[in-house]
């Protein structure tokens, strides 16, 4: 019964970073709303889902990104303010970290792909093929 409860908390603090990853977040922010130490929930956490609040932040905000740089027309400033971060240096530098390619050649390669303009071309390319793409793009 403790493990059901501890686990809705944790839910709990996820659903609320998942809700809110546009905005600047705190683990005090997070751990509060789960009603645990932040201290506590970061270990709790990261012993159930295997990554930290942040690094689930990240992967969160860094999944939008991806979609909207090859679904919208939004310049990478934009999506960068839209996904959460305030500085475009980081937010680029992280991406470049994360996927192995900078925002702009990722849109630019992707969108090279498709003969429609700012769509991904999901039912003509597999997936596992535009992932292999990728990978190459980061080598």
């Amino acid at each position: 019964m403790t493990t059901n409860y501890r686990l809705k908390r944790l839910n709990t603090g996820r659903d609320y970073i998942a809700d809110n990853y546009q905005t600047p977040i705190s683990l005090s922010d997070i751990a509060k709303c789960s009603y645990m130490s932040p201290y506590h929930f970061l270990r709790v956490f990261k012993d159930t889902y295997g990554e930290t609040p942040n690094e689930f932040l990240i992967r969160l905000r860094l999944q939008q990104a991806k979609k909207m740089l090859i679904t919208e027309n939004y310049s990478v400033s934009e999506v960068c303010e839209r996904v959460g971060y305030s500085s475009l240096g980081s937010f680029s530098s992280l991406f470049l970290k994360q996927v192995g390619v900078a925002p702009t050649a990722y849109r630019r390669k992707l969108w090279a792909l498709s003969g429609e303009a700012y769509c991904f071309p999901a039912q003509a390319i597999p997936a596992c093929f535009a992932f292999k793409f990728i990978g190459k793009l980061a080598k």
